[in-house]
């Protein structure tokens, strides 16, 4: 559950924070293919270079790479004015299709190789050690798991404890009064998409590297759109979006592991493979109760103007 949910933690926050300051981000599917295809590409080209790094830096570049992709949607829904929502969608198709075409190039097949360097399985010492929990938790786990959880906490604390976390929250409930007091709309909204595209592109490279081990055009299938939904589901708040992205993981988990289960293994497995979207849709259409988005969240502020 916790390793599943890694990649819609990370991708999710992106999300929290680009929303929070007005701008809807559909294309977070697309800036996890981003993340995943950079991390894949950069993992197979440079492996026997630096080793054992090679994983983190290939997230590193991830991040960079979802940043640079992310500048086409602040472009286009912020000072272009374009519908926040159709330039989510072309960058999720063009993500998609760049990526692909890319692969086509550089490998002459549909797919990558399987990473040469990926991030391994460990166990926690002394907290394996705990009864109970510490099997549970703390053994057989990926590192980057138990990062998403203190990034999602940290996001939390810059969101809702600092100077910065306010004056990108005021320009996502109301615009012209942030201008008014001297917060620079237009410069926090575009902070706010580039770090949705940060995150994203995090996300997309962990589940590439911890969950498929390669790059194709089914390595991010709906990932992305169940972050929005875990975003929406955490009712745009970090703390809740790490919570729905577990729920979301666990019930991706239940597709893996579920005909091994004493309950969950009498069920057929096609059940067992639309579970979490199915999950989905009930959470978001009537579970959660009214969940509001910020009141500017998709309107576009021109200075001087209501």
């Amino acid at each position: 559950m916790i390793f599943l949910a890694a990649p819609l933690i990370f991708t999710a926050l992106g999300g929290v924070y680009s929303e929070r300051s007005g701008v809807v981000n559909i294309g977070l599917e697309g800036l996890m293919v981003i993340g995943a295809f950079s991390s894949v590409v950069f993992n197979l080209t440079f492996a026997d270079t630096f080793g054992a790094l090679t994983p983190w830096l290939s997230l590193l570049v991830a991040i960079a790479a979802g940043v640079i992709f992310s500048i086409l949607h602040a472009v286009a829904s912020i000072t272009f004015k374009a519908d926040h929502t159709v330039s989510g969608v072309a960058l999720n198709f063009l993500a998609v299709g760049l990526s692909l075409f890319l692969v086509k190039i550089m490998y002459d097949k549909g797919e990558t190789d399987r990473v040469a360097e990926g991030f391994h399985k460990v166990d926690i010492p002394l907290l394996k050690d705990i009864p109970v929990i510490g099997p549970l938790f703390f053994t057989d786990a990926y590192y980057t798991s138990y990062v998403a959880i203190a990034v999602a906490v940290l996001a939390w604390y810059v969101l809702f404890n600092t100077p910065f976390g306010l004056r990108l929250r005021s320009v996502g409930e109301h615009p012209m009064a942030a201008d008014t007091m001297g917060i620079n709309v237009t410069k926090m909204r575009y902070i706010g998409v580039l770090i949705s595209g940060g995150f994203g592109g995090f996300g997309g490279a962990v589940f590439a590297l911890t969950v498929t081990g390669y790059f194709g055009h089914t390595t991010i299938s709906g990932q992305g759109f169940m972050a929005l939904a875990a975003m929406i589901f955490g009712k745009w708040h970090p703390i809740g979006a790490l919570g729905a992205a577990l729920f979301f993981g666990f019930a991706q988990s239940l597709s893996i592991v579920g005909s091994g289960l004493p309950f969950f293994k009498e069920i057929p497995n096609v059940y067992l493979l639309i579970a979490p979207y199915v999950l989905t849709i009930l959470a978001l259409t009537g579970f959660i109760g009214r969940a509001d988005a910020p009141k500017a969240s998709g309107l576009h502020y021109e200075k001087g103007k209501r």
